[in-house]
């Protein structure tokens, strides 16, 4: 691998921990509803674990509702009872064809508790990209002393790791600013 093939994965693998970060973000409640919020809930159906929204189409037909249409009706049971085990805080309730989920108005505790969540979501996402940073420096060291590679090209190749990380770093912490004025915000 060369030095210019190490930055280039290094920065693609932070990319795609932001883009991770930001959709787990998703999955944590603010005031107004949102298909993010539901999609990933783990369902037993047809014999295994299933994500929601490869079973059910997940709509938001008013700011603080979100309806759920099942693609097979035999589901609906088995939406609701993962709806309900999720630890969201959430009453499904059928309505013949599709089901309800009305968000209840969330109390200045609730919007702590999912402060903090967000923070420690925001803390696994910049472990994950200094363990890219890490990476990088170890394949960096591997290329000391082959044919062609000077020290002094090592030594940028680590200062840019460095910068990819700071900004990588910075975004993620953009992210949690962001989404932690979503959440207080009544």
């Amino acid at each position: 691998m060369s030095i210019d093939e190490i930055l280039l994965d290094t920065e693609e693998k932070m990319l795609k921990t932001e883009e991770h970060v930001v959709h787990e973000f998703s999955g944590v409640r603010t005031g107004k509803a949102s298909p993010g919020l539901i999609e990933n809930i783990l369902v037993e159906a047809y014999g295994s674990n299933m994500r929601l929204k490869e079973l059910a189409t997940i709509s938001v037909p008013e700011p603080r509702m979100l309806m759920v249409t099942p693609f097979d009706q035999s589901n609906i049971k088995a939406i609701e009872k993962g709806i309900q085990q999720s630890g969201l805080g959430l009453n499904p309730a059928s309505q013949g064809r599709f089901i309800r989920v009305v968000l209840p108005e969330l109390s200045t505790e609730r919007r702590q508790e999912f402060v903090k969540i967000v923070k420690r979501m925001a803390e696994e996402g910049r472990v994950a990209v200094r363990n890219e940073r890490r990476q990088a420096i170890e394949a960096f060291k591997k290329l000391k002393g082959a044919a062609g590679v000077s020290e002094d090209a090592i030594e940028d190749g680590e200062a840019e790791v460095q910068k990819l990380t700071d900004q990588y770093i910075k975004k993620v912490d953009e992210h949690l600013a962001h989404k932690e004025k979503e959440i207080l915000t009544v």
